[in-house]
């Protein structure tokens, strides 16, 4: 048998090595090829989700789109005798095809000027409904964060206002019963004074916190106004009721409260040389208009939208020394609001007028 010549076995180990390190080289470029095309897959995953959130970027290719379109449009049609007959239906049709597209992208700016709206109006537990993943549904997520930022601000404040006030009570009620056993005299009866209206204050801010919450705060049932402003009869005190007043679904307690106010503003203020203090229901709709007039000196026109705030007194009209706490519009206008109403107040030359609508 002839042996094998040594050669041989130089030739196969080189045409095994060259054959491993083509192997080799051709899985390196699989393998960069293959490295190559994912990361320009990321990449346009990265760039067509950059457009699809980008409101500018569509309408760009929409605007590009339209506008190539109808350059084609009317490029065809040059060579037809009869190219305008179908020439300017397809533009129509182009455009708004166009229309609609870019109505159906700003779209959701129409539930952001509602969402603005119903917070200006202080209702923060509406929210902007996100219509899609860009832009505008950001800003709505962010509207959504505020608003509820806010409720959660005002809830934190509303509760320790409340927890303050009831813990304030039970030492007033000791302070109070104290001042009882002082012995008769002006002091005695300045502290017993400066008592009740802390004490009024503090009513006052409860009821104030708990009409903060709206309708869910009252306690409705058929309520005769009638009746209730003929429990506010006093001297000094015209009253004007119409006839056949309707029976309303209302707050009896809340709006014996708001008529008391309203008339003791008006008693405190009013001028009795020019009249008496005039409280008139009448009939407007389906419901009942209830106005309260002094005679008094009014109000600075410049503070007329501050009335009804809390704690807002105009002192160069309305001084102090008549007692009160500052709360009694604001919880006026509290209860109107809570029933869907809207207290209404302005200078009735001579005097001042405040009147809301129930019902």
């Amino acid at each position: 048998m002839r042996s094998q010549h040594p050669y041989d076995h130089r030739w196969r180990e080189r045409w095994e090595r060259k054959k491993a390190k083509r192997a080799r080289r051709m899985s390196r470029d699989w393998e960069y090829r293959w490295r190559v095309r994912h990361r320009w897959h990321q990449r346009w995953h990265h760039q067509h989700a950059r457009f699809k959130h980008s409101l500018g970027a569509r309408l760009i290719a929409i605007f590009v789109i339209l506008a190539c379109l109808s350059s084609a449009i009317l490029w065809l049609s040059m060579g037809s005798a009869y190219g305008l007959l179908w020439a300017v239906p397809a533009l129509l049709l182009v455009t708004g095809a166009a229309f609609g597209m870019i109505r159906h992208m700003v779209g959701p700016l129409h539930a952001l000027a509602i969402g603005a709206e119903a917070f200006r109006r202080g209702e923060f537990s509406h929210r902007v409904p996100i219509i899609h993943g860009d832009e505008i549904g950001d800003l709505a997520l962010r509207f959504n964060q505020m608003a509820a930022d806010i409720q959660a601000m005002l809830d934190g404040k509303r509760a320790l206002l409340l927890a303050i006030s009831h813990e304030l009570r039970s030492p007033l009620t000791r302070a109070r019963l104290h001042a009882e056993l002082v012995g008769e005299g002006e002091s005695r009866d300045a502290l017993l004074q400066e008592l009740a209206q802390m004490r009024d204050l503090i009513s006052a801010l409860l009821e104030s916190e708990r009409l903060g919450s709206g309708h869910s705060a009252l306690q409705l049932s058929d309520c005769d106004l009638a009746v209730l402003a003929r429990e506010q009869a006093q001297p000094g005190l015209e009253l004007r009721i119409d006839p056949d007043l309707p029976v309303l679904q209302l707050d009896r307690l809340r709006l014996q409260l708001c008529l008391r106010n309203l008339v003791q503003n008006a008693l405190r203020h009013n001028d009795a040389a020019r009249g008496t203090v005039q409280l008139s229901l009448a009939r407007e709709g389906a419901g009942v208009r209830v106005t309260v007039r002094d005679f008094g000196p009014g109000v600075p026109p410049a503070a007329l939208p501050q009335l009804g705030q809390p704690f807002y007194r105009p002192d160069e009209a309305r001084t102090r020394h008549g007692g009160g706490v500052g709360l009694g519009l604001c919880l006026c206008r509290l209860v109107a609001e809570a029933h869907g109403g809207r207290l209404e107040l302005r200078n009735a030359d001579p005097g001042f007028e405040a009147s809301v609508r129930f019902g």
